[in-house]
């Protein structure tokens, strides 16, 4: 990491830690730490999806889909079979992973609103399956009683306990996308999102390459969806309907499509906006979110991180000039 960008993740990391505390100094704020559970969750999922639409240029619709196979894989697994939940969430990992590969073989050959319509209608397949499956799933009612995930023998309780696995793991998968994004394989992302035949020219193999960004993000999305299952320990389909893989896009591009650090303020910023700010619109939420959208497009449509990251340098330029004394 360069220096700046090391103090940053250092700085989120020290208030990461210190967050429990923080939220808990009042009542007011102390349910702060179960929205930043659920943002720490999203943002699995939104830094995959950063991989796959920032850098690799593929648009996908089907990222709810995939956090449900991976939340009720391990729900079917613990409840109806009595899994290990960290078995569970493993098997739900190579289960997106290999429906990924099957529907991305397809659909990654297709380009722009055609691949969005494909992924589209793969979420909307998974939802009726969801629905229909009333005997595994529990169909529209949802099934609980999903047991919680157990660290040593001992099963993981309390806020702050999932505050620390999840924010921990968040973290992890931030520093290993950011590690692929420097390596040969970021390059050759890149070079796909700014010109496909180009990349091929040059001998990049982009079908191969689309293909494995897409299972990689799928299968962070399916690791979220089970942190999500025993976190909640109760599903049901809502919560992995189209909406929610709007949202997640939705996540990415406030926060700005090429940047993981824009995945993260993005789906912290929105997070928020959802469970405090929202509510009190109820069926018309989904106009305020529209309406952000539109606001970023026209004003800030690199994202919220580039536009922070332009004032901080300006301010910083304005301090490094030297004064011309008033002449």
């Amino acid at each position: 990491m360069i220096s700046r960008e090391r103090a940053a993740f250092l700085a989120l990391t020290v208030f990461l830690a210190a967050f429990p505390w923080l939220a808990g100094v009042s009542r007011s704020f102390s349910h702060y730490t179960d929205v930043m559970i659920f943002a720490g969750i999203f943002c699995v999922v939104t830094i995959g999806l950063s991989l796959l639409m920032g850098f690799a240029g593929q648009i996908s619709l089907a990222q709810a889909a995939f956090f449900g196979i991976g939340a009720y894989g391990s729900g079917i697994l613990t409840v109806h079979f009595h899994w290990n939940p960290w078995g569970a969430l493993l098997v739900g990992a190579l289960a997106a992973a290999a429906v990924a590969w099957l529907v991305g073989k397809p659909a990654l050959r297709l380009k722009g609103h055609y691949l969005a319509m494909a992924t589209l209608g793969f979420g909307v397949i998974v939802h009726i399956i969801i629905n229909e499956e009333v005997d595994w799933t529990g169909g529209p009612s949802g099934f609980g009683g999903i047991p919680s995930l157990t660290i040593a023998g001992r099963k993981l309780t309390g806020d702050v306990a999932w505050f620390y696995l999840v924010w921990g793991l968040a973290l992890l998968v931030f520093l290993f996308s950011r590690h692929v994004l420097h390596s040969r394989i970021g390059r050759a992302l890149r070079a796909i999102h700014d010109d496909e035949k180009a990349a091929e020219a040059m001998g990049v193999p982009v079908s191969t390459l689309k293909v494995q960004v897409f299972i990689y993000s799928a299968v962070l999305a399916s690791m979220a969806g089970s942190l999500y299952a025993h976190y909640v320990s109760f599903l049901s389909p809502g919560s992995f309907d189209l909406m929610w893989s709007i949202r997640f896009v939705l996540m990415v591009v406030v926060g700005g499509m090429q940047s993981l650090w824009g995945a993260l303020v993005g789906t912290v910023f929105l997070t928020f906006v959802g469970n405090e700010w929202l509510q009190v619109f109820a069926d018309f939420e989904i106009l305020v979110y529209g309406g952000l959208l539109l606001l970023i497009a026209l004003f800030v449509p690199q994202g919220l991180v580039v536009w922070l990251q332009g004032i901080v340098d300006r301010r910083h330029n304005i301090r490094e000039t030297p004064s011309d004394g008033g002449s």
